[in-house]
């Protein structure tokens, strides 16, 4: 039909014939050259003694990412497999300085020879340290900063929201979204894709995260989505040579449970990995919410009062391998989650005249309700390396889906604040909610002139369906017979197809590099089953396509080696989500009424930053300065009508955001470091073309500090302290918040074995408050779940050189 699209979708039967001609096409390359022997012999300086079991690790030259590993045997002898190039090889050993060399790998391989590492052997007050190690839990990065969870001791046992929560420049808020540097729209990415997962992190466990990358100003090469940046996990695959097992448990007040398993064995021809974790996290809560409100000379107050008792529990395994032959390497990887939620909330409300002090209205609603959802994700992945180490090529495809379920019942007593005898009627919703999304991905890199091009491809194909009922129940059989005002389907369909080439070079000590970024959209709403009466007929389908253009800019200046320059700029796009192009209205709370904007446009962002890294020994600080200018700022509007609020996202003139960020890790001594972290930024924003009352202006600021002592009996202390200053909206702000975790952590057995104690807000301060306001209402609310919590957690580890 004329004016109409059909979103590629690719049958069971179409997957398997692009798989094999991918496999065809890739096995079309010529393996050019193959894995070689590095070995070596790690002794001590001193007595000439082989150490055995010491840690030797090789990095790509550049690179702080561990490339392989091994440990030295009974002789102090190792092995590994290594591709020729450049590398740097770090050998450690408790009571010794780490001894770092620069090498380069012939096709014939290397012996080392015999590497001699100095003593090391502090005596501070009685108090024993040797080979302290310095925590650095984040790391700055050209592109901005790399999150080594591991390095936290709060995070052990947790989610990766708990991480998040420890990461500089991120907030996460009540409901688990998560801003960056006051953007909530942020492009988070699993291993580098698209993936359904991103739709629940805390259904992620901490255990299961090897690192996680923040882009704040990411070049042509991302996907140009969301104004706040790229946040990118980086699921544990098991990097090391040979045979490797990890254990953990954690146990937590409220009978809190967390407990992980992750086996992987590598050698120079394949590797396999895989784990599963098991997660209950019960969790209670309570929150109040007051709205004062005039209309026609009343004066009005609603005040809710809300407590909930939550049960999660969910299962995740995942599972993959890769197989190496010649410079070729073919990969999958895949993660299956499944989540049980059996949650109540309990829900009281009044509504006053304040001038006659008379009680308008009362209700208790009771809402039961249960919640399943599975969620998969997988890929297929090649990779080709070339004799010239910048020339690179990697194509893959992938598949997310999460499918979920969920039921209510709700018994509402009216006029009364008590839940005695029957209800006065009992309502209910089924919610079928089904979310796909598959990537197809190309990127190449190849020597042009005296600088690297990049080039790729990408196509994104995304799928939204949602069936809503809500109505009443009856009581004898249990159905629901539908409300016409609240039910209703709804299907969310786009394709984003996009192509892009990045040039870089380097002039002395001059780095620089141009990208630029096409993506053409193609998205469309569909509204069915719903009361027409409620919604316009133009708003029962919603077609739009555009194509845009993104270039992106880097600069890096080396003034020495203890410092560095660089400069960044980038366009991007922010698009509606689904749920905010749903334009029925949500009744389902009869004073809070959320509806969406089927006309909703995409915002378009203008990223600046200007940055320096300074390093010294054991100091190092970043500072980075940025500036965002945002067209058709998206933001939720309230407005207040006969007594009821009606939410939804409109978009404004213009958001401007100005702000300065330091990073800084200090080693203080050897047995004392910190790391820091300040970011305070200001907010302007101009929504001047709905109504004068929607433009607001103010300075917030975020503060994460984390310190790291060294205590008698190898004892280790960290503590976390995080604050978050009120941050503005269009119609109010969010209140302060700040909260301090306290933990203990000890090695046993070569650190094959640790123990750790982590209590979470230790003076029960992390409570999520706000306060909202306009031309005839203002409102107050605060939300409180239970986060003084302690953890009790052990962890195994076991690796076997091959």
């Amino acid at each position: 039909m004329p004016g109409k699209f059909h979103v590629c979708t690719l049958n069971v039967k179409q997957m398997k014939n692009l798989i094999l001609v991918s496999l065809i096409f890739l096995n079309s390359f010529q393996a050019l050259s193959q894995s070689v022997t590095v070995s070596g012999t790690v002794l001590s300086a001193d007595s000439g003694k082989v150490l055995p079991y010491a840690q030797v690790a090789f990095y790509k030259s550049g690179s702080d990412k561990i490339v392989t590993g091994s440990t030295t045997d009974g002789n102090g002898a190792f092995e590994v497999g290594l591709e020729p190039g450049k590398y740097r090889y770090v050998v450690t050993f408790i009571g010794y300085e780490d001894y770092s060399q620069e090498v380069k790998i012939g096709k014939r391989g290397k012996d080392l020879g015999e590497i001699a590492i100095p003593v090391k052997a502090e005596v501070m007050k009685e108090v024993k340290v040797e080979g302290n190690e310095i925590k650095r839990p984040v790391l700055a990065t050209m592109e901005g900063m790399e999150i080594d969870p591991d390095q936290t001791i709060a995070n052990v046992g947790g989610s990766l929201l708990d991480i998040l929560r420890n990461t500089p420049s991120v907030n996460v808020s009540d409901d688990g979204s998560v801003s960056l540097r006051g953007s909530g729209s942020t492009n988070i990415l699993i291993d580098g894709r698209n993936s359904a997962l991103a739709s629940d992190l805390e259904q992620i466990p901490a255990s299961a995260i090897e690192s996680v990358e923040i882009i704040n100003n990411p070049n042509a090469k991302y996907d140009a989505s969301s104004d706040g940046g790229v946040i990118n996990i980086k699921l544990k695959r098991g990097e090391e040579i040979g045979a490797n097992a990890r254990a953990e448990l954690t146990m937590g007040t409220r009978m809190r449970t967390n407990a992980s398993v992750n086996l992987s064995q590598r050698t120079t021809k394949y590797a396999v990995y895989g784990g599963y974790s098991f997660r209950k996290w019960p969790r209670v809560g309570r929150g109040v919410t007051e709205r004062r409100s005039s209309f026609d000379g009343d004066n009005e107050l609603l005040r809710q009062e809300q407590n909930s008792t939550n049960e999660d529990l969910e299962n995740t395994i995942n599972y993959g391998g890769d197989y190496f032959w010649g410079q070729n390497k073919l990969s999958i990887e895949g993660v299956f989650n499944t989540e049980d939620e059996d949650d109540f909330q309990s829900s009281s409300a009044f509504i006053q005249n304040l001038d006659t002090e008379e009680i308008l209205t009362s209700y208790v609603r009771d809402n039961s309700e249960t919640e399943e959802n599975a969620t998969y994700d997988n890929a297929l992945i090649y990779e080709r390396d070339f004799d010239d180490e910048d020339k690179f090529f990697r194509a893959s495809a992938s598949i997310s889906i999460r499918d979920q379920t969920e039921n209510q019942d709700i018994s509402i007593y009216n006029n009364t604040l008590l839940t005695e005898g029957d209800p006065d009627r009992r309502e209910g919703s089924t919610t079928d909610e089904f979310r796909n999304t598959s990537v197809l991905q190309a990127d190449y890199a190849t020597p042009v002139l005296s600088g690297l091009l990049e080039a790729g491809y990408k196509s994104i194909f995304r799928k939204f369906d949602n069936d809503y009922i809500y109505g009443l129940v009856d009581g004898a059989s249990g159905e629901i017979t539908p409300y016409d005002s609240i039910s209703n389907s709804f299907l969310y369909q786009d394709q984003i197809h996009a192509l892009y080439a990045i040039y870089s070079d380097s002039l002395s000590k001059f780095n620089y590099a141009v990208g630029l970024r096409a993506e053409q959209t193609i998205l469309q709403n569909e509204l069915s089953n719903v009361n027409t009466s409620l919604v316009s007929p133009e708003d029962l389908n919603n077609e739009q396509q555009y194509l845009n253009f993104f270039p992106s800019v880097q600069l890096a200046y080396f003034l020495n080696d203890k410092n560095t320059f660089k400069t960044t700029y980038s366009r991007r796009i922010d698009r509606p989500n689904a749920w905010r192009l749903n334009p029925f209205p949500d009744f389902a709370d009869s004073l809070n009424v959320r509806v969406g904007e089927p006309n909703l446009q995409p915002e378009y962002i203008n990223s600046f930053e200007l940055g320096h890294m300074y390093q010294s020994g054991g100091f190092t600080l970043t500072t980075n300065a940025f500036y965002r200018r945002i067209d058709g700022q998206v933001d939720w509007i309230v407005r207040v009508e006969d007594g009821i609020s009606y939410r939804g996202p409109q978009n404004l003139n213009t958001a401007n955001f100005y702000g300065v960020e330091l990073i800084n890790t200090t080693q203080v001594t050897d047995w004392w470091n910190v790391n820091a972290s300040y970011s305070i930024f200001e907010s302007r924003i101009d929504g001047t073309n709905l109504d004068n009352s929607f433009t607001n202006s103010g300075v917030s600021w975020y503060a994460k500090v984390t310190t790291d002592v060294s205590l008698p009996l190898s004892l280790n202390l960290q503590l976390t302290g995080n604050y978050f200053a009120p941050e503005i909206e269009a119609q109010g702000r969010d209140l302060a918040r700040y909260y301090l975790d306290a933990s203990l952590q000890r090695y046993f057995w070569d650190k094959q074995v640790s123990v750790s104690a982590s209590f979470r807000d230790v003076f029960d301060t992390r409570n999520y408050a706000g306060e909202n306001y306009g031309e005839n209402f203002s409102q107050t609310y605060e939300y409180n779940r239970e986060t003084q919590i302690v953890l009790l957690t052990a962890s195994y580890t076991f690796n076997q050189d091959m």
